[in-house]
């Protein structure tokens, strides 16, 4: 199958490559089916949730334990059983980004990840019960993240969610 992307052109992908997330992100609970795209080299720390369903709909994600290694979510029995899972470690974790022209004020949602099933690639935006993760921690209050990540090479492969990134 193809995508037409604003950002990439046509996207060739296989079904098996998309996350269902059943009930959408917030706010988008129509749309479902989405293609990570791997925006960085550090492969699955920076992605694009392509969505399939309406080609102009994208979200910026990445993995919380890139930017805090300590992110240990705890989700809800009917959370883990809606993903298939019986334990919150079993899963892969992104958080939304908002992304901002001056790069050091782009800001992330731990309150709010988005979990996948690495095994089955279901996914599921979820909310937090931890009062120390925010909806709005500026990139720059992560230690390592004064300067931007390189983001030239910009594959063309979508991003594997096969394996769990820690």
């Amino acid at each position: 199958m193809k995508i037409q992307t604003d950002y990439f052109g046509e996207v060739e992908y296989d079904q098996e490559d998309l996350v269902t997330i059943s009930e959408g992100f917030f706010g988008f609970s129509d749309l479902t089916y989405y293609l990570p795209i791997c925006l960085s080299e550090d492969e699955g720390s920076l992605l694009l949730m392509q969505s399939t369903e309406q080609p102009d709909i994208a979200f910026v994600v990445i993995n919380p334990a890139f930017l805090s290694p300590d992110y240990s979510p705890i989700l809800s029995q009917e959370e883990l059983a809606c993903l298939d899972v019986s334990d919150s470690g079993e899963l892969s974790y992104y958080a939304l980004c908002v992304i901002r022209n001056n790069y050091l004020e782009n800001t992330v949602n731990m309150k709010c990840p988005l979990a996948i099933n690495p095994e089955t690639r279901k996914g599921k935006q979820v909310i937090l019960e931890n009062p120390d993760y925010g909806y709005r921690h500026k990139i720059s209050s992560f230690p390592g993240m004064l300067e931007p990540p390189n983001t030239d090479d910009r594959s063309d492969g979508y991003a594997d969610t096969a394996e769990k990134k820690e």
